[in-house]
C-alpha cells in the first residue's frame, strides 16, 4: 500500500495492492497504521457507510461542521467513480482548490480526507459501490453541502454523463454563498481539531 498527499492538503490517495489467484482476489483496503503514519493521528471510526449508484449519480459536495467535523476514508469495491476533494476551509492557502482520483475496482485505490474538507463523487458505471469509513456519526444539523455545479469551483465533471442529483444537492448554495452564510469551517478550527487528534 502506497500513500501520497493530494493537491488539497490533509487529503491522501492510497494505491492498494490486490493479490489474486485462481480463487479470486484479496485486497487490504484499509490499514490504520499506514494512515496514522501519514496524518499523525489516523482515523477514529464512528460509522461505516455504503452507497450503490447508477451511472451519472453525483453525490456532494458534502461537509460537516468543525469541531468535530467528519473525516472520510473512501473505497470503491465495485464499479468506477470519479472522487473529488475540495478545500473549503476559510483561511486555507489552498481554499477553493480541488483534486480528483479515479476509484476503480479494477485498479483499487482509496482516498482519505481530513475533517473540514468537502467531498463529492460521480458514478461512472451502473451499480458502482462506494464504502466509506467516517470519524463521526450522522448528524443532520451539522452536515451541509455545496453546489457541485458551482462554476467558481470548476469541478472537472465528465462531459459524457447525464447527471442525477438529490434535491438537497441541487439546491445547495455555491461556495461563495456558503461562505457568506458562515457555514464553512475555518482553517483555524480545522488546525485546532487536527492538533487535538494528534494529542498536542
Amino acid at each position: 500500500m502506497q500513500i501520497r498527499e493530494l493537491a488539497v492538503p490533509d487529503s491522501y490517495v492510497l494505491d492498494l495492492v490486490p493479490h489474486g489467484d485462481s480463487r479470486g482476489r484479496f485486497t487490504e483496503w484499509y490499514r490504520a497504521d499506514v494512515l496514522a503514519e501519514a496524518t499523525g493521528f489516523g482515523l477514529t471510526l464512528a460509522q461505516a457507510n455504503h452507497s450503490v449508484s447508477a451511472r451519472g449519480v453525483l453525490r456532494g459536495v458534502h461537509f460537516a461542521l468543525v469541531p468535530p467535523g467528519q473525516a472520510k476514508y473512501v473505497y470503491c469495491p465495485v464499479g468506477k467513480v470519479l472522487d473529488v476533494v475540495v478545500d473549503i476551509r476559510v483561511g486555507s492557502p489552498t481554499f477553493g482548490v480541488h483534486d480528483t482520483v479515479l476509484l476503480d475496482s479494477e485498479q483499487p485505490r482509496a482516498i482519505y480526507l481530513a475533517e473540514g474538507l468537502g467531498h463529492a463523487f460521480v458514478s461512472l458505471a451502473d451499480g458502482s459501490s462506494v464504502t466509506y469509513l467516517v470519524s463521526s456519526g450522522y448528524s443532520p444539523g451539522r452536515e451541509f453541502g455545496i453546489d457541485p455545479m458551482d462554476p467558481d469551483l470548476g469541478l472537472p465533471w465528465p462531459t459524457d454523463v447525464e447527471f442525477e442529483l438529490s434535491a438537497k444537492d441541487t439546491s445547495a448554495p455555491t461556495l461563495a454563498e456558503a461562505r457568506e452564510q458562515g457555514l464553512l469551517p475555518t482553517m483555524e478550527q480545522c488546525s485546532a481539531r487536527y492538533a487535538e487528534l494528534r494529542g498536542n
